[in-house]
C-alpha cells in the first residue's frame, strides 16, 4: 500500500548566508537545490528561499569577480527555518559575534542548521557543535583541530546528520547534503527530482569516505550494463559470482578483476549495497513491513535484513523509517538518540 505523502515542512524558508569573500562553489549548490523554481513539484510548502548579508553591502564574491546582492541582513534568520552556511573565509577566519547570536537564537527556536566545507567554523564559533558529530573538507581537518580541540570530528564521511545541525565535507559532498534534507523533508521520489535535474547520483550516504569512493566509470556502463539491467530485475534470486561471470560472458577471474576496476567494489558488496537501496527506497515510499521489504529487495528474513542494515548504516529499519517520514524538528537544546543522530554506512557506489 503507498505511504502517505510526507507531512507539510513546518517552515519551508531557506536563508543562505551570503557574506564577503563568498564561496561560490557552496553558494551555487544551495541556490541550484533551494532556490530555483521547480514546476515538477507541486508541493504548497516547497522551499521559498532567500539570501542575508552577513557584512555590509556590496559584497564580493571570492576573487573579487562578481558583486552579490541580498534579500536583507541577519534579521532574515528570525523567520528562517532553514540557515544554510556556504563555506566561510577560511577555517581561520573570524566570524561576527552577531552572526553567532543570530544562528544561535535561531537554533534555540527550533531551525535547521547546514554548513558546507569551511562553514562549520561558523557553527562551532556559534557553539551548535557542542556534543554532536561533525565533518568538514580533508584538508581542513588539522587547522579545524586546532581552532576547536574539543570539537568531535569525523574524517571520513561525506556529511553528518545531528538532527537539527548538519555538516559536509568539501564542496562537491554540499550536493549530498542538500539532497538529503530534500529527501529527508520530502521522500526519496522528491529528491530524486531534483537530482536528475542536477544531473547527479540521487542519494550518497553521508557515510561514503570523502576522497577513496569515486563513481563508476563510464566504460563500466557499458561492460556491466546488461548484467546490472538483469540483477536489478530479480534481487530476490541468488546471484552467485560463477552466474554474474557466465551472464557477462567472463571467466570468473576476469570478471572479478573487471568488476573490481571498474565500480571499486567486490560483486558482493555491489549487490548488498543495490538490495540496501532498495530497502530504503521501500521504507520510504511504502507502509509494508519488514518483513516483506526484506523478502522484496533479496534479503530473504526479517532478521538478515536488520543485521546488515544496522552494520551498514548504524541504525534499524524502523528508525530509518521513522526518520524519514519527518518527525516534529528538534531544537538546538534537545539531541535526538543516538541511532537516529547520523547515517554513517556505506552507499551503493553504483547509485
Amino acid at each position: 500500500m503507498p505511504k502517505a505523502e510526507t507531512p507539510p515542512l513546518p517552515n519551508s524558508t531557506v536563508v543562505a548566508l551570503a557574506y564577503d569573500g563568498l564561496c561560490l562553489f557552496e553558494f551555487g549548490v544551495v541556490a541550484e537545490v533551494f532556490g530555483l523554481a521547480r514546476p515538477e513539484i507541486t508541493r504548497p510548502d516547497w522551499y521559498s528561499f532567500k539570501i542575508a548579508a552577513v557584512d555590509p553591502l556590496p559584497l564580493r564574491a571570492q576573487g573579487g569577480l562578481l558583486r552579490i546582492e541580498a534579500d536583507g541582513g541577519l534579521e532574515l534568520l528570525e523567520t528562517a527555518g532553514t540557515i544554510l552556511v556556504p563555506g566561510w573565509r577560511g577555517v581561520t577566519g573570524d566570524v561576527p559575534d552577531a552572526l553567532c547570536a543570530a544562528l544561535q537564537a535561531a537554533a534555540a527556536r527550533g531551525a535547521r542548521v547546514l554548513s558546507i566545507c569551511s562553514g562549520l567554523v561558523v557553527l562551532a564559533e556559534a557553539g551548535l557543535l557542542t556534543g554532536r558529530r561533525a565533518t568538514t573538507h580533508w584538508r581542513y581537518l588539522d587547522a579545524v583541530r586546532q581552532r576547536f580541540p574539543w570539537l568531535t570530528l569525523d574524517p571520513n564521511v561525506l556529511y553528518v546528520d545531528e538532527g537539527p545541525v548538519l555538516t559536509s565535507a568539501g564542496s562537491a559532498a554540499g550536493i549530498d547534503l542538500c539532497l538529503h534534507l530534500v529527501r529527508r523533508d520530502f521522500g526519496a521520489e522528491i529528491a530524486n527530482l531534483v537530482a536528475r535535474r542536477l544531473v547527479v547520483a540521487p542519494h550518497r550516504d553521508g557515510g561514503q569516505a570523502q576522497f577513496i569512493d569515486r563513481p563508476i566509470p563510464n566504460r563500466a556502463g557499458t561492460l556491466f550494463a546488461a548484467l546490472f539491467e538483469r540483477v536489478q530485475e530479480d534481487l530476490t534470486a541468488e546471484w552467485p559470482i560463477d552466474r554474474l561471470a557466465s551472464l557477462a560472458g567472463m571467466s570468473r577471474r576476469t570478471f572479478l578483476r573487471r568488476f573490481q576496476a571498474a565500480t571499486g567494489q567486490t560483486p558482493a558488496d555491489w549487490l548488498l549495497g543495490l538490495r540496501l537501496q532498495t530497502v530504503r527506497d521501500l521504507l520510504e515510499t511504502s507502509d509494508l513491513s519488514v518483513e516483506d521489504v526484506a523478502a522484496r529487495a533479496g534479503f530473504g528474513s526479517a532478521a538478515t535484513l536488520r543485521h546488515h542494515f544496522r552494520h551498514k548504516l548504524d541504525m534499524t529499519p524502523q528508525a530509518y523509517r521513522q526518520r524519514f517520514t519527518r518527525a516534529a524538528p528538534a531544537t538546538a537544546k534537545t539531541l535526538p538518540r543516538r541511532e537516529d543522530r547520523s547515517i554513517v554506512g556505506h552507499r551503493n557506489k553504483m547509485s
